[in-house]
């Protein structure tokens, strides 16, 4: 529960409408709990000018901006000619030089996980991305998020005043998603043909009901969708059924009208096409057994077990997993027997590493097997860090300067350097750090693309991975990821020629320094292979069906001890990623290369026989829509506002005893394009000036302290009625009854300055101050009917008595911290806690004080038990006015069975008009205590996939404790006996669909004798 801030009146009526859906429309202040996003930097954003595209960016990415605007009119002339559409307005187009960077974005509002390559919003139609580690994952991620401003435009997005959804807002996101994809690479694409393969061979292909299921990937399902439904039916299928599918907002009718088949049969003649195209691939292909041995994960267990390191005498194996379920950690294991061993670093709880770049990276061993090194991100800034692997304890962390992620670490033997890939400026070159000197060496620096070194064992050369031998940066024709050896002691790089036409990357030595293991996706499919260095002779290790890959087509994915020579791979099966070891000396040395399957290629989408190849051809050509100037025109940002939406206006007329009303209401929502400033403004009338609502709020996120300003004022309502009899002189004298009725009506009028300050994602203090104005007045409304004809006698409006207004000056000062993690309906993992002073002085003094904490742990898996401890209290010689709303214990919120709407007049027998046990329940000071024993239901009887199993159902058994008290017990309110209630029962919570938590309760209160069991229903998630 969040006490108001005042304290003062519980109000009668909410408001409704316009002011409501304004104010859950951004944060004007600070969350009671959730985690923070912390504005590391402070960036200094300029403009770039296209064409087409407002190109924001700065200073440290100017090179890559310029290359990104390029890319994206590329984009753009593709599109408008595939759709047959041309964007209204300017694009704007937001650049960040890192996702760390990226993730302290104000233009997207909440968290930005570590997967999130880029996002399109829907206000002002923002493209907002961090730049790729290779000029050909940016262009890609750009393409991707241009389809989606064409789906807003295209299906009638407005903007500022003109705002409405868009149709393509309610399409599944296997239609959004699955066309960006398809349009942004087309329909050949090793990785989701590996993915395909796979589904194929587990008889997991989705069918149309499944595609809805996001357990069902839908870039890769979806994008494999499209390039059927293209290929069979031509490029122009995808801009038809946008239109039309924006317009119904049914994405299967759609589909049925235009191509005249049912949706579920084209589903059925796709999973067709998918067996028959891949059939050959598994005849020359082999399961992984035919290699090694499985370590890690299994399609019995699959799982995400990604980015093996082996240590040097090839006992140990560190990885990144999902064991854990609720975070991407790292794990050690023992190479030999698999068993996982111990979990070195959990990020689910510890704020301390918001990264472990397990996407794009891996750990690397030192030479004596004591020491592993990572690339991380703490405090928003990218690390090395080295960690003792005996006592699982970080030894330093080892901030670079000027660089935006570290990938992929490499020891030299001597164990005094460790080289690495790394994003600096938007482009990824290799560095070199001394470990002894405390100095950093850029080993290149341009634009091409240089990633996952590997140090040879003598320390003469280190291979790595580049596009720099095909890549033109004139025409932005990006060639393939090539192996190179870079001299380490003269910077000389040489090009180790494998495979001219393929990806080669992930280059690891054999122990005797002659040759390097590497991945290619040769024929479509990645496989392990082998190269001599001296005279480039290959050969190939593995032919496998699905492939050899980590999370995405460039992660790393092979690991060789530098002692004993054993190799890890990952594979991905059973649509998760498993790690497998080969031992065998014959099969690491190779064999011939495999001829692929006849007439077929492993990486093509089906169907394999295309009606057009349009999309290809566009994609295939580097030039057309290419500016050939890459000089724009550059200016500085202005932060001006401008309106993002109009929420819908509301009027009504209407008549009643205290006569004839108008009443409308309208909020406007304003912001800067980068969402560093925000303007809230609204109104709503309901009559005179007494009754108008109206809220102007600023809030400027533009720095790490945040702060806002937010007048208000506020009307609430309440009344009572009463009849009665007596005698009337209107002058003649007769009896009469006399009605009358009374409208309360209280104003508040409030001015604050908020400000918060993050220390991390998990801590933060907040600060407001401010003035409270408060007034009542009331309205009597007296009618006499007579009782001898019933003519009405008189109807009188007069003002009558009503308390003097209050005005106070308020403050409020908070320490947060929430590393929870949230579950569907509650936290599951964690702690949470936050302590509050506000003191208020004026027409009255007192101070609020609130302590609450919760944890939450897990002794068994999915067994959450929560518990939880709060006081909230009024403290001062105003703690007990009464003008002041008294607190109340009974809410769902804090102790069940209680609930304001469950007494009866059974319960309170007394003919005073006390009631015992609802009196008990009120106070100026609450404690209250929550012990909870949380599952999710279906997953723990096993029906359906996940933790959840097939719906987001939790299970609880609980029981509450509180007790509400005043400190002198003067005030009316204060009649209580101050005794402790209790309840005890069962829970069930519901995640109705993202927008609520609905809760069941089966509860006992044993403070209400009479009531026994009985169902309370509440909207609120778990404490």
């Amino acid at each position: 529960m969040r006490a108001p801030r005042s304290g003062l009146f519980r109000p009668a009526l909410v408001l409704v409408g316009t002011l409501a859906l304004v104010l859950g429309a951004t944060p004007l202040s600070a969350q009671y709990f959730g985690r923070n996003k912390v504005e590391y930097d402070d960036f200094k954003f300029s403009v770039l000018k296209t064409e087409h595209f407002d190109v924001y960016f700065y200073p440290t990415e100017r090179a890559a901006a310029s290359q990104a605007g390029r890319m994206a009119e590329r984009w753009y002339a593709r599109y408008s000619q595939l759709l047959g559409y041309k964007l209204r307005g300017r694009q704007p187009l937001i650049l960040y030089a890192s996702h760390p960077e990226f993730e302290q974005t104000n233009a997207i509002a909440g968290e930005l996980g570590e997967g999130t390559g880029g996002v399109t919003e829907v206000l002002k139609r923002r493209i907002v991305l961090p730049l790729g580690g290779s000029l050909a994952q940016t262009d890609h991620v750009i393409g991707h998020e241009l389809v989606h401003a064409f789906q807003y435009d295209i299906t009638g997005q407005g903007l500022g005043v003109n705002f409405r959804l868009p149709g393509a807002a309610r399409l599944p996101l296997w239609f959004i998603e699955g066309m960006a994809e398809y349009l942004s690479i087309g329909p050949v694409d090793p990785n989701t043909a590996m993915w395909l393969r796979d589904a194929a061979e587990h008889h997991k292909l989705p069918s149309m009901r499944q595609l809805y299921d996001p357990r069902y990937f839908p870039y890769r399902y979806g994008q494999a969708f499209w390039a059927f439904l293209a290929g069979r039916y031509g490029e122009s299928i995808v801009g038809d059924v946008l239109r039309k599918a924006g317009r119904t907002g049914d994405a299967e009718l759609t589909l049925a009208q235009v191509t005249g088949v049912k949706a579920d049969s084209l589903v059925k003649e796709w999973h067709h096409e998918i067996e028959a195209a891949y059939q050959p691939v598994r005849q020359v292909t082999h399961v992984p057994q035919t290699y090694g041995r499985l370590l890690v994960g299994g399609d019995k267990r699959p799982g995400l077990n990604v980015a093996p390191a082996l240590s040097p005498d090839g006992n140990g194996l560190a990885f990144f997993s999902q064991r854990g379920l609720f975070s991407i950690d790292l794990y050690l294991a023992n190479a030999r027997t698999g068993e996982v061993t111990h979990r070195i670093i959990e990020t689910a709880l510890d704020p301390h590493y918001q990264s472990l770049e397990f996407i794009n990276s891996s750990g690397a061993w030192d030479a004596a097997g004591k020491r592993l090194a990572f690339g991380a991100v703490v405090n928003g800034k990218a690390v090395l860090s080295v960690l003792d692997v005996a006592s699982h304890r970080t030894e330093r962390d080892i901030p670079v300067p000027d660089v935006g992620e570290i990938f992929n670490p490499t020891w030299s033997p001597d164990g005094r350097s460790i080289a690495f890939a790394a994003l600096a400026q938007g482009f990824s070159d290799l560095f070199r750090y001394d470990l002894v000197a405390n100095r950093l060496e850029r080993l290149t620096n341009d634009a091409y693309a240089d990633f996952e070194p590997a140090w040879s064992p003598d320390g003469r050369e280190i291979a790595f991975v580049t596009d720099r031998f095909s890549t033109n940066l004139e025409e932005l024709r990006y060639g393939n990821y090539e192996l190179a050896l870079l001299d380490a002691q003269t910077g000389a790089i040489r090009r180790l020629a494998a495979f001219a036409d393929a990806k080669n990357i992930n280059p690891q030595w054999t122990p005797d320094g002659r040759s390097l293991y590497f991945v290619s996706d040769r024929n479509g499919i990645s496989n392990v292979y082998r190269i001599e260095v001296a005279s480039g002779r290959l050969s190939q290790v593995t032919n496998l069906y699905t492939g050899a890959s980590g999370i995405t087509e460039l992660s790393p994915a092979l690991s060789v001890a530098q002692q004993s020579g054993r190799l890890v791979y990952g594979l991905y099966e059973a649509s998760g990623y498993s790690l497998y070891a080969i031992d065998s000396a014959q099969t690491l040395a190779g064999g011939p290369l495999a001829e692929p399957a006849a007439g077929v290629n492993a990486a093509a989408l089906p169907p394999l026989q295309r009606l057009s190849t349009t999309l290809v051809a566009a994609l295939h050509d580097p030039e057309t829509g290419l500016p050939a100037d890459s000089a724009f025109l550059v200016r500085p940002y202005s932060a001006n506002l401008s309106l993002d939406f109009v929420t819908q206006p509301s009027l009504a007329v209407g008549a009643d005893r205290f006569g004839t009303y108008v009443g409308g209401g309208v909020g406007m929502y304003w912001s800067d394009m980068l969402g560093n400033h925000n303007l809230v403004t609204a109104l709503q009338a309901n009559g005179g000036f007494k009754d108008i609502s109206a809220l102007l709020a600023y809030q400027n996120l533009s720095h790490r302290w945040n702060w806002g300003l937010a007048a208000q004022q506020v009307p609430y309502y309440s009344g009572a009625y009463g009849i009665g009899s007596g005698t009337v002189c209107t002058p003649q004298c007769e009896p009469a009854y006399i009605e009358q009725v009374r409208l309360f009506r209280q104003t508040n009028r409030e001015l604050d300055l908020m400000t918060a300050y993050p220390f991390s994602s998990a801590a933060r203090v907040e600060f407001s101050a401010g003035i409270d104005n408060v007034s009542f007045d009331t309205q009597i409304e007296t009618q006499a009917i007579s009782q001898i004809d019933g003519f009405l006698l008189y109807d009188s409006l007069t003002s009558g008595p009503s308390f003097s207004d209050i005005n106070l000056g308020i403050a409020n000062a908070a320490f947060v911290y929430d590393n929870a993690f949230f579950g569907a309906t509650s936290p599951i993992l964690g702690q949470r806690y936050r302590l509050e002073v506000s003191p208020a002085t004026g027409t009255l003094t007192w101070v609020n004080l609130l302590a609450d904490y919760r944890r939450y742990f897990m002794p068994v898996r999915p067994f959450t038990i929560a518990a939880r401890i709060m006081h909230y209290g009024r403290y001062g010689s105003g703690a007990e006015d009464y003008r002041l709303t008294p607190l109340y214990l009974g809410y769902p919120s804090l102790v069940r069975g209680y609930d304001i709407g469950s007494f009866s007049t059974a319960e309170c027998p007394q003919s005073t008009g006390a009631c015992p046990a609802f009196d008990r329940l009120l106070g100026s000071r609450l404690f209250v205590g929550n012990l909870e024993l949380r599952f999710p239901l279906l997953g723990v009887l096993g029906l359906g996939n996940g933790y959840y199993g097939a719906f987001p159902i939790e299970a609880a058994l609980f029981a509450d404790g509180g007790v509400a008290y005043c400190q002198g017990g003067k005030a009316s309110f204060c009649s209580g006996d101050n005794k402790p209630v209790y309840s005890a029962g069962a829970a069930l919570r519901i995640n109705v669909f993202g927008y609520a938590v609905g809760e069941i309760d089966f509860v006992r209160p044993f403070q209400r004798p009479d009531k026994g069991w009985y169902v309370e229903l509440s909207l609120t998630p778990g404490f």
